[in-house]
């Protein structure tokens, strides 16, 4: 399995992106998805994640209200709304399918995309 993230740039606060994150393989539909973020010298954190047929999400209190995650298997591509964006949403977002284990930490998490960066100015 490959995962592709992009979509990330420079945005001001208060601003709008889309994240894309196009998955190789048939079995995309198969697998709930989910994002992650990293900032500079810190963990990589649980954004959000949603169920393999997109009926179900569940977010981070950070991000809930400002967010979306929502999905097109037909597309085989996970998406990230993220609207009213802060400077400490400031990071590297990257999608990940799980692994058999439920669960909200990067270890839980067995294919990762590359990455993409995400840049809020004040």
């Amino acid at each position: 399995v490959q995962l592709q993230a992009s979509g990330g740039g420079l945005v001001p606060a208060g601003g709008s992106l889309r994240l894309s994150c196009v998955a190789s393989g048939r079995t995309f539909s198969n697998y709930d998805m989910a994002w992650f973020r990293q900032a500079p010298g810190k963990e990589r954190e649980f954004v959000g994640r949603i169920s393999w047929s997109g009926s179900s999400t569940h977010y981070a209190d950070f991000v809930k209200g400002r967010f979306t995650i929502s999905r097109d298997n037909g597309k085989n591509t996970l998406y990230l709304q993220m609207n009213s964006l802060k400077p400490e949403d400031t990071a590297v977002y990257y999608c990940a399918r799980p692994g058999p284990r439920w669960g909200t930490t990067a270890d839980s998490y067995d294919y990762w995309g590359q990455g993409t960066q995400v840049t809020v100015s004040s």
